[in-house]
């Protein structure tokens, strides 16, 4: 196992594919396509036309967009953990197994984001915007629901490398799903703590990205109270779309940090 990173990456994402096609993996498309048909079938006519329609129907897609990344990956890492604690000691970089991971569920997030982003736009194509703020409507979209998606993806990765059995991961995922709802800033507003709790979601900066995409503040009935976070110019997406980014990046390095110590699980 004393090979390179860029080898044991090769490895190990390799074995994932296979596992996923062995396993029916497909299936996991099935799931995404079911939850947004969902939700598309049940949100107002006036999304992407109305103000208070485009926001509550594009906070109930983030919602899918988190339950979709994190059921891909809560389990994925945890199920391992007797497996990498073996490999570890016989060579292993940590960095390239999680790396592995994450190469795999981008892939997985991106199919998952394109069936989300054609159902919706399906449902809701007479009121979609024919441009965003620097794309054309629909790509925007796009990444945003891919940003989502792979974000809470690897915030799910995160959480199967800290914790040490599949049952623990299940336990401790509704408390990560009701945290990205409620701090989300949509259903109450936030002040003091939990406004600062709420700039650490993946919630917040998705729900953000499609109201700026949309320009819900040109609409009617719009608060303006989140005028600023909805503004609709390229420096705004691009902040939310970067700040999503970073949560990738700072996921995907605990991640790394947490698995290190996988020597000294006494399980």
């Amino acid at each position: 196992m004393g090979s390179s990173r860029l080898s044991q990456i090769t490895i190990y994402a390799g074995k994932c594919f296979r596992i996923f096609r062995n396993e029916k993996g497909w299936t996991t498309f099935l799931s995404s396509a079911l939850i947004t048909l969902i939700i598309s079938s049940v949100v107002s006519k006036d999304m992407f036309k109305a103000y208070s329609a485009t926001r509550n129907g594009a906070f109930a897609l983030v919602c899918a967009c988190i339950w979709i990344g994190i059921f891909n990956s809560i389990q994925s890492i945890c199920k391992e953990r007797d497996i990498i604690k073996r490999e570890h000691r016989s060579g292993l970089h940590m960095s390239a197994y999680v790396a592995s991971h994450m190469l795999f569920e981008m892939f997985l997030c991106l199919v998952e984001s394109l069936i989300v982003t054609i159902i919706i736009t399906i449902f809701r194509h007479q009121n979609l915007p024919s441009s965003g703020v620097l794309l054309p409507c629909v790509i925007e979209l796009e990444i945003t629901f891919f940003l989502a998606i792979f974000c809470s993806d690897t915030l799910g990765l995160m959480t199967s490398s800290i914790v040490k059995t599949p049952v623990m991961a299940m336990t401790v995922m509704p408390f990560i799903l009701i945290i990205q709802l409620v701090m989300s800033g949509m259903i109450f507003k936030l002040q003091g703590f939990s406004a600062k709790v709420a700039n650490i979601t993946v919630s917040k900066w998705s729900l953000n990205a499609i109201c700026i995409t949309s320009n819900v503040n040109d609409m009617l009935m719009a608060n303006p109270d989140l005028e600023a976070d909805y503004e609709y110019a390229v420096s705004n997406l691009l902040q939310n779309w970067g700040i999503l980014a970073l949560f990738i990046l700072i996921y995907g390095i605990i991640s790394i940090i947490s698995l290190e110590f996988v020597d000294k699980d006494k399980r």
